[in-house]
């Protein structure tokens, strides 16, 4: 059986030569062409190869913010055939540290400003040799930028297999640790496929894509695709988000699709700006990471039209679980619109209800939501534990709660674990309550999740003090800042004599919420 794929780096390759002068990045009033891209990227790779001696396998890890240096820095992995590894880029030093360590990772590109980031990745990472600033490097670094300018020859791109790992999509665990899962060639090709089949159907090279979410994650992914079809991605000039800037680009670049989450959605239609700029040229708003309030979406159908489109998908299945095409977004309650779905099975994908026994069940009983087909990852890197878990009778387990109605439409109920989304991005408590019991005056702490009307939800602590001491928030939040990124912070605090436990003496967070809706704190 033949195994060797074709390398997704030569998606560059191809539009580079097709329509080379065509603009591929936009940063800012800055275009770079598919050519200059390409020529960039290609120059890059040799250095690494020739210089550094990075072969096929190896880890790359990436912290930036979004620039052209991290669109880049996917491509020169995907051609060597090496991993690309890219951090949330509010990740502390600590953190950053971890996947670095993790992930074996021998090279890292960091921006400026985040020199300690790259001296703890160093410091904990044995096989981390190398070390390429984007700016000016300091003593024993490279700069990106002058290994980009350099003059060489076209980069061929390294053989590959269908399983060849090209990147390492992290997800948080409830251990408290990411976890690397592995995207390779041959899944990635049926990703992209999909996502031009069931998300953006129709796109070409005259398409423009906004760019309002971390190039790390999800709108990586969505660059990669626009890439695909030779379609322009463009990114702000600021890397903090500016509602009236976002529509001001989408009517001079006549953006038609985009990807981003229910919280940006809401700040992007609620700001009086959207009122004066066209925005007609949209054809896909494209939300996922997070359920969306239904009054949010009315509203933003009201303002956009039916350009809505939804999708449930996790990083370990790229996304690509449901789809709610913008066809069946509905500003009317009717049982057409079956409000609070996340759309029916994507393309090629199966969807499963599971009980804990691994048997399907009915249509409205709820279980596990399972899936499986071309779009799962390949596993977690190095984490076989992790893996025989989420792997269980030949389904991957995504951990969160829902059902099926007669029609095959997916609804969410809940989650299996405490893990709760904030502004897009999942928050895991553990890792929060492993930080919050080192300090010296907590005895006990337990984080929930709760509703926040701004970002989805919010993470509310519980503290129990040790006899004879007492903590502020202020404190807490100081101690908690070198160990934990700040969007996972919690953003209230409640302090209690006792924590109820069950008869063998385990936290009981059921109980906890109940008591915290009682006391009105889950309204807070």
């Amino acid at each position: 059986m033949l195994k060797n794929v074709k390398n997704l780096g030569k998606l560059l390759t191809d539009v580079a030569k097709r329509i080379p002068d065509e603009p591929g990045l936009i940063v800012g009033d800055r275009e770079y062409s598919w050519r200059e891209l390409n020529r960039r990227v290609d120059a890059v790779a040799t250095a690494f190869r020739d210089k550094l001696g990075l072969k096929k396998g190896d880890k790359l890890v990436v912290h930036s913010r979004n620039n052209l240096q991290i669109f880049e820095s996917a491509w020169v992995a995907f051609k060597m055939g090496i991993v690309w590894a890219p951090t949330n880029v509010r990740m502390t030093p600590h953190e950053a540290a971890y996947i670095a360590s993790s992930s074996g990772a021998v090279a890292m590109i960091y921006e400026a400003g985040a020199e300690a980031h790259a001296d703890a990745a160093k410091a904990a990472s044995p096989a981390l040799k190398h070390i390429i600033a984007i700016g000016k490097p300091r003593e024993g670094e490279f700069s990106f930028d002058d290994l980009a300018n350099a003059v060489t020859d076209a980069f061929d791109e390294a053989e590959v297999e269908y399983e060849d790992g090209m990147w390492f999509f992290y997800t948080s665990g409830t251990t408290g640790h990411p976890k690397a899962g592995t995207l390779t060639h041959g899944q990635m090709a049926f990703v992209i496929t999909n996502h031009l089949a069931d998300l953006m159907p129709g796109i070409t090279h005259k398409s423009r894509s906004l760019v309002v979410a971390p190039l790390s994650h999800g709108a990586g992914i969505h660059a990669v695709i626009n890439a695909a079809r030779g379609a322009a991605n463009i990114l702000p000039a600021s890397d903090r988000f500016d509602a009236e800037d976002a529509w001001r680009l989408i009517e001079k670049h006549k953006v038609d699709n985009m990807f981003t989450v229910p919280t940006i959605v809401k700040m992007l239609v609620e700001h009086e700006s959207v009122d004066r700029y066209d925005h007609s040229s949209l054809k896909f708003v494209i939300y996922a990471g997070a359920p969306m309030y239904r009054a949010d979406q009315k509203y933003a159908l009201k303002k956009l039209g039916k350009v809505l489109v939804q999708y449930y998908g996790l990083g370990e299945v790229t996304g690509n679980i449901t789809v709610l095409p913008p066809s069946l977004h509905f500003e009317e309650d009717t049982p057409e619109a079956r409000v609070g779905t996340c759309g029916y099975a994507r393309t090629g994908i199966d969807i499963a209800i599971l009980n804990p026994a691994g048997e399907k069940l009915k249509p409205f009983e709820t279980g596990e939501i399972c899936v499986r087909g071309p779009a799962v990852m390949e596993g977690y890197y190095n984490n076989p534990s992790a893996n025989e878990k989420a792997f269980k009778g030949g389904w991957f387990h995504t951990g969160d709660l829902g059902h099926l109605d007669e029609q095959g439409f997916l609804f969410i109920t809940g989650r299996e674990s405490d893990m709760y989304i904030s502004g897009g991005s999942n928050v895991y408590p553990r890792e929060i309550e492993e930080a919050l019991l080192l300090h010296a005056s907590v005895s006990e702490v337990a984080v929930l999740g709760v509703p926040d009307p701004k970002w989805g939800e919010s993470g509310v602590a519980v503290i129990v003090c040790k006899p004879g001491c007492s903590v502020t928030n202020e404190e807490l939040l100081a101690f908690i800042g070198e160990r934990i990124a700040k969007y996972k912070w919690p953003r209230y605090f409640v302090y209690w004599e006792t924590m109820p436990k069950s008869g063998y003496g385990k936290i009981v967070k059921k109980q906890i919420r109940g008591i915290l809706e009682e006391q009105g704190t889950l309204n807070v």
